[in-house]
C-alpha cells in the first residue's frame, strides 16, 4: 500500500511510530543543548555588549518580516524556509510565539496549509523521500517551538503530521537527514560577530545571504552568542552597595543640582556640537534625552544650555526620514518618541511640522488592524521598538507620552487601542484576559494592580502559585509607567484600573531600588533600570496630581522633596549621574544617567 505521495508503508508501523517521537523529541532538548551558552570563559573576550547583539537580532528580524509574503504567510521560497524562520524566531531572545502576532501566526497556517492527505508537510515540488521528510520534521519542529495549537509540549504527540510521517519514514532515511535537519548554533568569536555586525544595513539584512533561511541561520548563531555574553555578563556582575542614605530637599538645592548636571553635559558628555552618544558615536535617542534634561532645567537656563539646546534641535532634525520617524537605523520608536517629547518641550512654533510628522509615524507603529491584529489578540494596541515584532509596555508608554506631547488627546484612536494592552500588562484579573499555556505550565494575570513588561510576561520573573500556575512579577517602572500611560489615554483617578495601580505604588513606594526584583537571584537585579524608574515615577505622579503617597506603615512621604533627596545624593561630583550598580540597559553610560535624572527632576521643580 502507498501513500498519495507513492512513499511506502512499512510492515513495523508501530516500531516507527514509537521510534520517530523518540528520535523527534530527543532531538528537541538536542537542539536546545546545542544552542544553550557556553561558559562565561568561552565568551569573555568578545568585546560586545549583550543588548548590542540583542539589537541586531531585532533589525535581522524586521528583515525577515519584510520577506513574508503577506498573502500566504510564507516566507523565503517555501516549507523549508518558512520552518527555519519560525525556528529561530521561537528560539530568540524574545521566544516568538504563535500567540505573538500574524508574522507568525500566519506561517504557521501556510504550513499548515502545506500539509498532503498522508499528513506530510512538503512543498509540491518535493521528490525525494530525504526531501519530503526533512520538510515534514522541520515543520514539525517549527509548530511544537511556535507553541501552534496540538504541538505545545514536548511530550505531547504531534499526531496529524508525525503519525503520518511514521508511517512514511524509512530508518536509513531519517538516520541520513536526522544530522543535517538543523545544523547546530554556534557562539560567534569576537573578531567575526564585529564583522557580522558591520555589515547589517538599514534593512536589517546581514552581508551574503540575505534570504530568509539564510538570514534565519545567521540569527540562530546570534542567538547563541547573545545567550553567552549574557551568561559572561550575569557571571561577572560585581557586588552591589545600597545607594547613600538621603533626606528631603530644598527647591533651591535641587537646581543646583541640575545646573550641575547641565554643565557637566555640556562640557564633558557632547561629542559634538549638540550630539550626544556613547562610546564616541553620536547618538539621536540619547541625544533626544539629553534635550529633555535640558530643557527641564528651571530657566533662565543661560546662554551656553541654550545654545546647546538649538544645536542639538538642529541636529536632531536632520536625522528625521522621509516617514517621520526620527533615527540612526534602531529602536525607531524609542528614538522617534525621545525626540518628540523634546522638540514639544522646546515650545517652537517651526517644531511643529517635525513633531506632526513623527505623530504620525508613531500611529503606524502601532499593532492593529493594520498589521492583522484584532482587538482579542494579546498584543493587540501595543507597540514595539520599531515594528510590532513584540509590543511591550516600555515601548508603549514612550509612544504615548509622546503622542499626547504631539498633540493627541484621549479620544484619539491610537490611545484607545493603547488600553487593551495595558490592561493585559496590568495584574488586574477583573481587566486582563491573558492567559497562556506553555511548556513551563499555564500563565495568567495575578490581582495585585501592578504591571509587568508586556502581557503575560515580566523583566522580574513569576510568581508561581500553588497550582503550578505562573504569574507575571510586578515591578516598579512599569507600574508607573501603565500609571502614566492611563492617565494620557483619559483614565480617570478614581476608575478601578488606576486606583489598583496606584495601590500598589504605595504598598511598594521606595527610593533605595526598583520594587519588584528583590527575589531575582541576579545580583544588582533590583538596581535595573533605577533611573528610568525614577522617571517614570516622576512624570507618573505629576499627571496623578498627588504630593503625597502612604506606605503601609502609615508614613506619609512627600515623593518630590524626597526624589530631589535620593538624586542629589548619589550626584558624582563632576556632576554627572551613573548606576553604579547595574550598568543594563545604557544606564553605566553617564550622558544617558544624567538626562534621566534632569528629566525625573523637571517635576519636583515645576
Amino acid at each position: 500500500m502507498r501513500s498519495s505521495c507513492g512513499i511506502p508503508t512499512l510492515v513495523n508501523h508501530a516500531m516507527k511510530l514509537t521510534t520517530l517521537f523518540a528520535l523527534l523529541f530527543a532531538l528537541l532538548p538536542l537542539r536546545a543543548t546545542a544552542q544553550e551558552p557556553s561558559t562565561p570563559a568561552q565568551a569573555a573576550d568578545i568585546a560586545v555588549a549583550p543588548s548590542t547583539v540583542k539589537d541586531s537580532i531585532d533589525r535581522g528580524i524586521r528583515h525577515l518580516r519584510g520577506l513574508q509574503d503577506n498573502e500566504t504567510g510564507q516566507y523565503g521560497d517555501g516549507v523549508e524556509a518558512t520552518a527555519e524562520v519560525l525556528i529561530a524566531l521561537a528560539g530568540s531572545p524574545r521566544k516568538y510565539r504563535v500567540a505573538d502576532g500574524p508574522f507568525i501566526g500566519k506561517a504557521v497556517e501556510y504550513l499548515e496549509s502545506r500539509k498532503t492527505a498522508s499528513g506530510l508537510v512538503l512543498d509540491s515540488s518535493a521528490k525525494t523521500d530525504a526531501t519530503r521528510m526533512r520538510q515534514t520534521l522541520l515543520a514539525a519542529l517549527a509548530f511544537s517551538r511556535t507553541g501552534a495549537p496540538g504541538y505545545v509540549g514536548k511530550n505531547k504527540s504531534a499526531a496529524s503530521a508525525l503519525e503520518a510521517a511514521a508511517e512514511a519514514i524509512d530508518a536509513a532515511v531519517f538516520a541520513q537527514i536526522k544530522g543535517e535537519l538543523l545544523p547546530a548554533a554556534r557562539v560567534i568569536d569576537s573578531r567575526a560577530l564585529l564583522g557580522l555586525l558591520a555589515s547589517q544595513d538599514a534593512t536589517g539584512a546581514f552581508a551574503g545571504d540575505k534570504s530568509a533561511a539564510g538570514t534565519a541561520h545567521i540569527l540562530r548563531d546570534l542567538t547563541a552568542t547573545w545567550k553567552s555574553l549574557r551568561a559572561a555578563e550575569v557571571a561577572g556582575a560585581g557586588s552591589v552597595a545600597p545607594l547613600p542614605t538621603f533626606s528631603g530637599q530644598s527647591r533651591a538645592r535641587t537646581e543646583a543640582a541640575m545646573r550641575r548636571g547641565a554643565k557637566y553635559l555640556i562640557d564633558e558628555g557632547a561629542l559634538g556640537a549638540g550630539q550626544w552618544g556613547a562610546m564616541g558615536q553620536a547618538d539621536p535617542g540619547i541625544t533626544a534625552m539629553v534635550l529633555g534634561g535640558l530643557l527641564a532645567v528651571p530657566e533662565p537656563r543661560g546662554a551656553e544650555v541654550d545654545a546647546a539646546i538649538d544645536a542639538g534641535i538642529k541636529w536632531l532634525l536632520t536625522m528625521q526620514h522621509d516617514d517621520g520617524s526620527i533615527h540612526a537605523g534602531q529602536l525607531a520608536n524609542y528614538v522617534t518618541s525621545a525626540s518628540v517629547m523634546a522638540l514639544a518641550a522646546a515650545k517652537r512654533p517651526d517644531l511643529a511640522g517635525p513633531i506632526g510628522r513623527a505623530r504620525g509615524f508613531l500611529t503606524i507603529l502601532q499593532s492593529d488592524e493594520g498589521e492583522g491584529y484584532k482587538p482579542g489578540d494579546r498584543y493587540y494596541g501595543g507597540v514595539g521598538y520599531g515594528g510590532d515584532e513584540r509590543p511591550d509596555l516600555s515601548n508603549l508608554q514612550m509612544a504615548v507620552e509622546a503622542l499626547a506631547a504631539a498633540g493627541a488627546d484621549a479620544k484619539d484612536p491610537a490611545m484607545q487601542k493603547a488600553l487593551k494592552f495595558l490592561e493585559r500588562c496590568q495584574n488586574r484579573e477583573e481587566s486582563n484576559d491573558t492567559k497562556i499555556e506553555s511548556d513551563e505550565g499555564t500563565i495568567h494575570s495575578g490581582d495585585d494592580g501592578g504591571a509587568g513588561y508586556m502581557p503575560g510576561d515580566s523583566k522580574a520573573g513569576f510568581v508561581v502559585l500553588a497550582d503550578g500556575t505562573r504569574v507575571p512579577q510586578s515591578y516598579g517602572s512599569m507600574t508607573f509607567a501603565l500609571l502614566k500611560s492611563y492617565l494620557l489615554a483619559g483614565i480617570s483617578k478614581d476608575d478601578p484600573r488606576v486606583a489598583a495601580a496606584f495601590q500598589w505604588i504605595q504598598r511598594n513606594y521606595t527610593l533605595d531600588l526598583n520594587p519588584g526584583f528583590e527575589a531575582s537571584p541576579e545580583p544588582g537585579a533590583a538596581y535595573q533600570g533605577l533611573f528610568y524608574y525614577f522617571l517614570a515615577m516622576s512624570r507618573a505622579l505629576e499627571l496623578f496630581g498627588v504630593g503625597t503617597l502612604t506606605t503601609p506603615d502609615g508614613a506619609a512621604h512627600n515623593w518630590r522633596s524626597e526624589l530631589a533627596g535620593r538624586l542629589t545624593s548619589m550626584q558624582l561630583p563632576d556632576g554627572s549621574w551613573v548606576n553604579n550598580n547595574s550598568p543594563r540597559w545604557f544606564e553605566g553610560n553617564p550622558t544617558l544617567a544624567t538626562a534621566y535624572a534632569l528629566l525625573a527632576l523637571g517635576p519636583v521643580v515645576r
